[in-house]
């Protein structure tokens, strides 16, 4: 957390937009093992465990992107569902920087559909992890980005450079 919170002040010394995916599950949500999804139930929709971290730095000028809140339809991505991608284009925004969990879900969906949309997308390996439910898994699923077209890149690059050019 304290890397990423890191890149989330670099950004906000110089103005750039920061969004926030979040899972945001209604109590029967498709995914979960009591309607014969793969996880156990997580991130139900107003309760403490669909909250970000408690040590996450969220700016006040945020956008919080919900997913994964309609009861039959999966949402791994950030973009599923969702307006992200028009918020992102509204702004001009061409590349985006992504970090956070999982890498091997919600990370790496994000990723794909991004670059499906058209942006540059770095992959912040030191601000994700993975769930690895089979070995490996993480490791799958940056080499699956890559592909896409993605970069896989650091929290401290990404500070250097935004100190780099500051003006």
């Amino acid at each position: 957390m304290p890397r990423l919170n890191k890149v989330i002040e670099a950004f906000e010394r110089r103005g750039l937009p920061t969004f926030f995916t979040r899972d945001w599950h209604p109590a029967d949500h498709i995914s979960f093992k009591i309607r014969g999804g793969i996880w156990p139930t997580h991130c139900i929709q107003g309760t403490p465990g669909a909250e970000f971290h408690p040590s996450l730095t969220i700016p006040t000028g945020a956008v919080i992107i919900s997913k994964g809140d309609s009861r039959d339809a999966e949402a791994y991505s950030g973009f599923q569902g969702t307006n992200l991608a028009e918020q992102l284009q509204r702004l001009g925004v061409d590349t985006i920087f992504l970090g956070g969990l999982t890498a091997d879900y919600c990370v790496r969906d994000s990723a794909l559909d991004a670059r499906k949309a058209g942006f540059a997308v770095t992959v912040l390996k030191d601000c994700t992890r993975a769930v690895n439910a089979k070995p490996r898994d993480g490791e799958r699923a940056l080499a699956d980005m890559c592909r896409a077209g993605a970069r896989l890149g650091t929290s401290a690059a990404v500070i250097k450079y935004l100190a780099s050019t500051q003006q």
